[in-house]
């Protein structure tokens, strides 16, 4: 999910005109030997927290049917995570990177969330809205002052721009649907031994047979040539019940 919301953020920046103007978006560290090695005007989108919104976790599963409307799976819910950037400009002098970062902020600040567009991988399955706050007050993560001391680098101006993210739940397959009759074979013991129906020994030697028996299906007439424990056709998914409804 992560690479994701990286992937989005890039391509709602380069929207934006940045790829047009020669700008280089990057998510690296701004360490001093990172910005010691740039030779072009960048774009550094950081992030640097990462935490679960645990109010916003749920409970229970959801059923996943296919298209024939049988239940194939049960998920569980998605899990939210807010994603904490630190955004920087890097040019040649101050005020080209104020001009930068100020394009930048122009076209972060216009969107409330991550277009659907722009969503790629889970994402873009899931079909939730990814909330996007640009610059805004009372971000729980770490100031930017304990970034940049952390970083080893000079404090500069930067935007602060969280995320928050879905990450999907997990899925685990069900059995799928009896589609075939079940056979069962009897042994009897005869002379101390035990004997299968197809009149063969086992436990020593003993004689005699025993008819296996079928599971019979209710309103059922002629079985066919393989009997009961032949294969059947899945017949039509039945239909789903709301929550709380009683069966008639």
């Amino acid at each position: 999910m992560i690479h994701e919301v990286d992937e989005a953020l890039r391509r709602l920046l380069t929207e934006s005109g940045l790829e047009a103007s020669g700008v280089d978006v990057v998510f690296d560290a701004p360490t001093r030997d990172w910005a010691a090695r740039r030779t072009a005007p960048t774009v550094c989108v950081f992030l640097y927290d990462l935490r679960e919104d645990a109010v916003r976790r749920g409970s229970g599963t959801e059923e996943v049917y296919d298209e024939e409307g049988h239940l194939v799976a049960r998920r569980s819910p998605p899990r939210w995570f807010h994603l904490t950037y630190l955004v920087t400009a890097w040019a040649g002098r101050p005020q080209d990177e104020h001009r930068l970062l100020s394009q930048v902020l122009a076209g972060l600040a216009a969107a409330d969330t991550l277009p659907a567009r722009l969503l790629t991988g889970s994402l873009a399955e899931l079909g939730l809205t990814v909330a996007l706050d640009t610059a805004g007050t009372g971000l729980d993560a770490p100031e930017a002052a304990d970034v940049w001391s952390a970083l080893g680098g000079e404090l500069k101006a930067s935007l602060g721009v969280r995320v928050r993210a879905p990450l999907a739940g997990v899925t685990r397959a069900v059995a799928p649907p009896v589609t075939e009759g079940l056979v069962v074979r009897s042994a009897q013991r005869v002379d101390g031994s035990a004997q299968r129906v197809d009149g063969s020994a086992r436990d020593g030697e003993g004689g005699g047979t025993a008819p296996g028996r079928r599971l019979r299906y209710t309103e059922t007439g002629d079985p066919g040539a393989e009997g009961f424990a032949a294969p059947r056709d899945r017949g039509p998914a039945p239909a789903r019940r709301r929550r709380g409804e009683r069966r008639p």
